[in-house]
C-alpha cells in the first residue's frame, strides 16, 4: 500500500511537471513571433532593418545609394511598386521614400507587409523612422494608396570597416494577404468612422 501511494504520488509530480513543460513550451511559441521580430528590429539580425523614433545626430560626407524593390504574394490581389527605383543619400540624412499599392480585386482586401534590407551584413545600419509595415492596410477594390517610407543610414556604419565596400543598399518589401474577415470588417468600419468625422 504505501509502495503504490508513493508511486502515485511520483506519477502525479511527473504529470504536473510535463504539463508545466507543454504550457510553457506553448507561451514560447506564441511569444516567439514577436519577440524575433523585436530582437530582428534591435539588432538589424536576418536583414531586418532598426526602428527608431529619433533621427541621426549627424550627417556625413560620404553617400549612399538606396534602391527599392516590391513584391506581391500572388494569392493578393494587389499591384505594388516603389514610387522610386533609388534614391541618393548622405549617410546621417533622414529620407523619404514613397511606394504605391492598388487594390485590382472585386473585394476588399487586407495587406500585411515584410521587409529586409541587403546587403544582410549592412541591414543593422538601416533604420526605419516612419513605415507603413507597422499596419495593416485596407483597400476597398480599384482604390490606391501611396504610403510613406522616412529613413537613415547610421553614421556608426563608417566606422565598421567590414563595410567600407557597401555603397547601395536595397529596401525589399513583400506584401501578404492578411486573411481575417473581423480585420477587414474593423478596417472598415474605422474607414467609414474617419470619412464621417470629416465631413
Amino acid at each position: 500500500m504505501y509502495f503504490r501511494d508513493k508511486t502515485d504520488n511520483k506519477n502525479q509530480r511527473s504529470l504536473l511537471l510535463l504539463g508545466g513543460v507543454v504550457l510553457g513550451m506553448l507561451g514560447l511559441a506564441y511569444a516567439s513571433v514577436p519577440l524575433y521580430r523585436l530582437f530582428c528590429q534591435v539588432t538589424g539580425f536576418g536583414g531586418t532593418p532598426k526602428v527608431s523614433e529619433v533621427a541621426a545626430d549627424e550627417v556625413l560626407a560620404r553617400s549612399m545609394t538606396v534602391r527599392f524593390d516590391a513584391n506581391v504574394d500572388p494569392k493578393l490581389e494587389w499591384e505594388f511598386r516603389p514610387v522610386q527605383l533609388d534614391q541618393e543619400t548622405k549617410i546621417g540624412e533622414s529620407v523619404m521614400a514613397y511606394y504605391e499599392a492598388k487594390n485590382i480585386s472585386d473585394k476588399p482586401l487586407v495587406g500585411t507587409a515584410t521587409f529586409n534590407i541587403t546587403p544582410l551584413k549592412a541591414a543593422g545600419y538601416f533604420v526605419k523612422l516612419e513605415c507603413f509595415c507597422f499596419t495593416e492596410q485596407l483597400l476597398q477594390p480599384g482604390e490606391s494608396i501611396s504610403m510613406p517610407v522616412l529613413y537613415y543610414v547610421d553614421p556608426a556604419i563608417a566606422d565598421d570597416w567590414h563595410l567600407n565596400d557597401v555603397t547601395t543598399l536595397t529596401l525589399s518589401y513583400t506584401f501578404f494577404e492578411k486573411k481575417n474577415p473581423k480585420t477587414v470588417t474593423a478596417l472598415s468600419n474605422k474607414g467609414r468612422e474617419e470619412t464621417n468625422s470629416l465631413r
